[in-house]
C-alpha cells in the first residue's frame, strides 16, 4: 500500500515484473535509443508559424511529412493538436498522473504491477525506446488502467503510447496526451476502440471497405483463406506493429489530425500494395495471414512511406458518418451474437461454415466467395434458404410471402442455358408497400449484383468505385425521392428511354432508429436513376435501373431480362432474354 488511498499489489511472473523507481522521467532523450532513430528527414522549407496554419493546410504538411523534419517541431505539434481534441470534461491530466504514479511506484525498493487485464493476448510494441522507456511505457499503461477502468480491451493502446513517449517531455505528459485520445468526445470520429466489441465491429468494417476497396486483394484472399475475417482482424497490428518506425510514426503524423477513417485509408493502401505484389499461384497453400505480416513488415522493398500515403489519400472513401454508421451497424450485429461492451478478448469462429450447405444452383464453393462479397455483419451468420421453385413454384406472391421480414436476402438464378447470376437485396421486400399504388425504387447503396456462371464476377452501385460524383447531404436536405418503376415491367426493350417520371414519398425515418449505412438520402446524386436498387409489384420485380435493368423478372418467375444499367453499370449478366431454370432466395440466421 502506498500513499493514502490502498492500491492493491499483485504479485506476477517474472517476465512482467521490472523495476520502478524515479529515474524514467528525465525528458524524452532519457526514452529514447537514439542511435536506432532515423535521421530527420530534409524538408526544402519549415514554415515558421506551422503551427497556426489552419486545419486544412495542416492536413496537406502532415501528409507530406512535414513535421519529420525536426523531433523538437513534432513533439510540440503532436502535443498542441492533442490539446486540441475534443473530449470529456472530467479527464485525467499530469498533475492527476504524477499523484496515481507516486502512490504506485514512488517507494524506492523494487514492486511488482501487472499490466491491466485490457492488454491480455496485445502485443507491445517498443519501436525505438531504450529500458527507461519500455519501463516508462509500462508505468503510463498501469496507470490508464487504473484511471479507466471502463476499458475492457484496446491492443492499439501498447503502440500510440510507445509513439507518444518518443516524443513527450516526461511521462507526465504522455499520460495527459493519450488520456485526451482515450476520452475523445467529437461526433462521428473515434481514436481508439476501448472494448473487444468495438475491436471487433472496426475490424468488420474494415472487412467491408477492403471488400468494396480493395476487390482483387479480396477476392485473392477469399480464394486462399479459410476465414477471410481473421485476415482482416490483424489489420490495426499491421499499422502499429508490423510496420518499421519510420512509417508507423507517419502513419500517427495524419492520424493525430483525422481520426481513424485515415487508418483505414493506409491499411487498405498496404492491401492493394500486397495484391501488386502476390499471385494466387504463389499463395497456394501458404498461411496468408503471416504473409500479410512479413510483406508489412518488410514494406520498404516494395514502396517508400511518401508513395504509401500518396496511394492511401488517393482512396476515395465515404464519409466520416458514412463509415461510422457502418461501424454502428457491425456493433448492433455483434451484440445480436452475444458480444458484449464488457467482456474481454473472446475466441470465436465468425466466419460461416459451408459444409453443411446445400442449393440447386451453386456449389459450397461458389456460395463462400458469393458470402464474401456481402457486408460483414451478415456473413456472420449462415444461409438460410428462403424461397425456391423447386420447392415452392413459380409464384411472385409466394415469393413474397417468404422473403418478407428478413433483410437482406440473396437472389440466385439459374438460366436454362446453366448461366448463374444473382444479386445482394439489402432490403425488405415489404418495404414495397410503403409506395402505395405506386411502385418505387427502395433499398440502399450495399445492394450488388453479380455473375457466377461462367464467370464470377461483381457489380457494385456506380458510386462505390466514385463516391466523390456523389456528395453528401446537408442535414437541413431531405432525399430526392426514387423515380417509379411502374412502366418499366412488361414494357419492350426500345421503351425504356420513356418510362414513367412520376416519384414516390420516402416513408419518414423511425425516430431513434439509425440510419442505414448508404441511405440514399445521405447522397445528392447526379440522376435519379443512380439509385434505383430494387423493385416489386405483382407485375415483377426489377434490380437496377437507368437505360435499363440489371434484372428483371414476371409475375410467374419464368421469364426474365438483363441489361446494362446506369445503377450498377454492370453488363447484361446472361443471355439479354432468358428462361429460369431455378430460382432461389437465401437470407441469413438470426440477421
Amino acid at each position: 500500500v502506498f500513499g493514502s488511498s490502498p492500491v492493491t499489489i499483485v504479485i506476477t511472473s517474472e517476465a512482467d515484473t521490472w523495476d520502478i523507481d524515479a529515474t524514467s522521467c528525465l525528458g524524452c532523450a532519457q526514452f529514447v535509443d537514439w542511435d536506432r532513430m532515423p535521421d530527420p528527414e530534409q524538408q526544402a522549407h519549415v514554415p515558421r508559424d506551422i503551427l497556426s496554419k489552419p486545419p486544412k493546410e495542416l492536413k496537406k504538411l502532415a501528409r507530406e511529412g512535414y513535421w519529420a523534419a525536426s523531433r523538437a517541431l513534432r513533439a510540440q505539434v503532436y502535443h498542441q493538436l492533442i490539446q486540441q481534441v475534443a473530449c470529456r470534461l472530467v479527464t485525467p491530466d499530469a498533475l492527476v498522473y504524477r499523484d496515481v504514479a507516486s502512490r504506485l511506484f514512488g517507494m524506492p525498493s523494487v514492486s511488482s504491477h501487472p499490466l491491466p487485464e485490457f492488454l491480455e493476448g496485445c502485443s507491445m510494441p517498443t519501436y525505438c525506446l531504450n529500458l527507461e522507456g519500455v519501463t516508462a511505457l509500462k508505468k503510463i499503461l498501469i496507470c490508464v488502467g487504473n484511471l479507466f477502468p471502463d476499458i475492457t480491451y484496446s491492443p492499439i493502446l501498447p503502440s500510440l503510447v510507445a509513439l507518444l513517449l518518443h516524443y513527450s517531455k516526461d511521462e507526465a505528459q504522455c499520460f495527459e496526451n493519450i488520456s485526451r485520445l482515450i476520452a475523445s468526445n467529437a461526433p462521428h470520429t473515434s481514436y481508439i476502440d476501448q472494448s473487444f466489441l468495438a475491436h471487433q465491429a472496426s475490424c468488420m468494417t474494415f472487412g467491408d471497405l477492403a471488400n468494396k476497396h480493395c476487390p482483387a486483394a479480396h477476392k485473392l484472399i477469399a480464394s486462399t483463406s479459410e476465414n477471410v475475417f481473421e485476415v482482416y482482424s490483424e489489420w490495426l497490428s499491421w499499422l502499429f506493429h508490423d510496420l518499421p518506425f519510420n512509417y508507423a510514426i507517419r502513419v500517427f503524423d495524419v492520424y493525430l489530425l483525422e481520426g481513424q477513417k485515415v487508418l483505414y485509408r493506409i491499411a487498405l493502401a498496404l492491401l492493394k500494395q500486397y495484391r501488386l505484389s502476390a499471385t494466387s499461384a504463389e499463395l497456394e497453400g501458404t498461411d496468408i495471414k503471416a504473409d500479410l505480416q512479413a510483406f508489412v513488415q518488410n514494406i520498404a522493398e516494395h514502396v517508400t512511406v511518401d508513395k504509401l500515403l500518396e496511394r492511401a489519400f488517393g482512396i476515395r472513401l465515404f464519409s466520416r458518418k458514412e463509415i461510422w454508421l457502418l461501424q454502428m451497424a457491425n456493433r448492433k450485429a455483434l451484440m445480436e451474437r452475444g458480444i458484449t461492451m464488457v467482456q474481454s478478448r473472446q475466441s470465436f469462429h465468425l466466419a460461416v461454415d459451408m459444409q453443411n450447405f446445400s442449393s440447386s444452383i451453386v456449389t459450397a464453393q461458389e456460395m463462400r466467395i458469393v458470402w464474401s462479397w456481402i457486408p460483414e455483419r451478415f456473413s456472420l451468420f449462415p444461409p438460410l434458404l428462403l424461397f425456391s421453385t423447386s420447392e415452392d413454384g413459380c409464384s411472385l406472391q409466394r415469393f413474397y410471402t417468404c422473403c418478407e421480414g428478413y433483410e437482406p436476402t440473396v437472389l440466385l438464378i439459374k438460366t436454362t442455358e446453366g448461366e448463374v447470376c444473382g444479386a445482394f437485396l439489402s432490403s425488405d421486400w415489404s418495404e414495397r408497400k410503403k409506395n402505395g399504388a405506386t411502385s418505387g425504387f427502395f433499398g440502399t447503396g450495399e445492394c450488388f449484383v453479380f455473375t457466377v456462371h461462367p464467370e464470377t464476377e461483381r457489380y457494385e452501385w456506380v458510386f462505390i468505385k466514385k463516391p466523390e460524383l456523389a456528395k453528401a447531404v446537408p442535414r437541413s436536405r431531405q432525399r430526392s425521392p426514387s423515380p417509379s418503376p411502374a412502366s418499366l415491367l412488361g414494357s419492350s426493350p426500345d421503351s425504356h428511354s420513356t418510362s414513367s417520371n412520376r416519384l414516390t414519398v420516402p416513408t419518414p425515418q423511425r425516430k431513434g432508429r439509425l440510419s442505414p449505412f448508404l441511405a440514399i438520402r445521405h447522397f445528392l446524386l447526379p440522376s435519379k436513376t443512380a439509385s434505383m436498387f430494387m423493385s416489386g409489384s405483382r407485375e415483377g420485380i426489377v434490380i437496377g435501373g437507368g437505360g435499363g435493368q440489371a434484372l428483371s423478372l414476371d409475375a410467374n418467375l419464368l421469364w426474365g431480362r438483363t441489361e446494362h444499367c446506369e445503377t450498377f453499370d454492370n453488363p447484361p449478366l446472361c443471355q439479354e432474354n432468358f428462361k429460369v431454370q431455378l430460382l432461389e432466395v437465401w437470407g441469413f440466421q438470426n440477421a
